[in-house]
Formats: structure tokens, C-alpha cells, sequence
């Protein structure tokens, strides 16, 4: 295969899990009084890092708490979950597998913060499977700028044209394809209504991860 890196988005796109964050942000405002609104994140002017979204809400909501308190909190209300009943999406344990056979170096670069995302990549036995982790604790700027995807290509020694990028929402596109490389993008229920412009910017677009190792087969 001519590329020698494959770089997966975590949230939606390796794991089931949106559906649990969705859940937390009712939790999270409803314990303060307030209601989330809809299409609350459209709102977020920078990136969507796990800092940078505890900014915005600290800033949205007039929160007195302190990011590392959001953060936490965030934390606390999702480890369970991760630890427990967030699985791998069909067929992503099988392209893992594939990817390794062939001596392909892999990567996540997630919003989301390395402690969760290493809990759920142990639950679900593939952490090791991973070379590289960027998360979106530190301090970096979140999707859709490249830097995420940019520093993992850096810390696997691959230039960015020799990489794929495997996402299933738009900002995570954006960020890959500003980062020079080509991006392999999935659905997932929660991104569903950005389809349509997911499909004309991702290089190709699949219904499951079963089409993405059929065509990785032929790369």
C-alpha cells in the first residue's frame, strides 16, 4: 500500500459513542439549569478540542467553574462508560488487524483527552495496536485546524501525504484535509444532517468500516 499511515478520529468514528456525550451535555447544563440548545456546538468559533469546548462553555454558560473543573467533571461522568459499555464500531478491530499486517504505522488523533481515550482503546484490547496518540487535552488547536493530525504525523515520521485519515464529522475533514491529507470519511448517525458536505470534501465516503477495508485493499 502506498500510504504508510493511517490516523483514526476516536469519537463517532472508531467507537460508538456519541450518543454518551450527547447524554452528558444534558446532564452536565441540566444539573446547572440550563437547557442545551440546539445545534449548540455550530457556536464554537475555534476548535473543538476537549480544552477548547470546556472554554467555550465556561464562556457560553457563565460557568464559575474552573476549566480543570469542567474537564474533570467531564471526566468523571464518562469513564464509567468508556471502561464499561462504549464498544468499537463493526468491523473496526478487523481493519485495525489488516493495517498492521501490512507494517502500516497507525494513529489517533482525537478531541477528545488521552486518559478517556486510553481507557476505551484498553477495553476494547487495541491500545497497543496504536503508535501514536494526540489528544485533545493539550494545548493544541482542535478540529477543524490540522494541528491534531499535523503533530501525529510528525511524532509517526511520515510526511502528511503519506497519510489517511479516517473521520465521520466535517470539522474532523476539514482539519485532515488542511493538513494535506487524503481522508477516508464514515458514517455515523450524529454527523448524519453533514453528510452531504462530508461526501463532496472527503476523498471517499463509507457506510461502514467493512467499504473502507475493501477499499484500502485495493489502495
Amino acid at each position: 500500500m502506498k500510504y504508510k499511515a493511517v490516523i483514526f478520529d476516536l469519537d463517532g468514528t472508531l467507537i460508538d459513542s456519541m450518543g454518551v456525550w450527547f447524554q452528558v451535555d444534558v446532564e452536565y447544563l441540566g444539573k446547572r439549569n440550563i437547557e442545551v440548545q440546539e445545534n449548540l456546538f455550530s457556536q464554537v468559533e475555534g476548535g473543538n478540542s476537549f480544552i477548547e469546548i470546556a472554554q467555550f462553555f465556561k464562556k457560553r454558560f457563565n460557568l464559575p467553574d474552573t476549566l480543570d473543573e469542567i474537564m474533570n467533571e467531564w471526566t468523571e461522568m464518562v469513564a464509567h462508560h468508556y471502561e464499561n459499555d462504549v464498544k468499537l464500531k463493526p468491523g473496526a478491530f478487523e481493519l485495525i488487524q489488516y493495517l498492521k499486517s501490512k507494517n502500516i504505522k497507525l494513529g489517533i488523533g482525537t478531541s477528545n483527552s488521552r486518559y478517556l481515550t486510553e481507557i476505551v482503546l484498553k477495553a476494547n484490547n487495541v491500545l497497543d495496536y496504536f503508535d501514536c496518540i494526540v489528544a485533545g487535552c493539550e494545548e493544541i488547536k482542535g478540529k477543524p485546524f490540522p494541528d491534531i493530525f499535523l503533530k501525529l504525523a510528525s511524532q509517526l515520521e511520515i510526511d502528511a501525504n503519506e497519510c489517511i485519515v479516517i473521520e465521520d464529522v466535517l470539522v474532523g475533514v476539514k482539519a485532515a484535509k488542511e493538513a494535506g491529507m487524503k481522508v477516508f470519511a464514515i458514517y455515523d448517525k450524529y454527523s448524519k444532517k453533514e453528510k452531504t458536505e462530508i461526501s463532496e470534501i472527503a476523498d471517499f465516503y463509507a457506510d461502514d468500516f467493512q467499504q473502507i477495508l475493501e477499499k484500502f485493499s485495493h489502495e
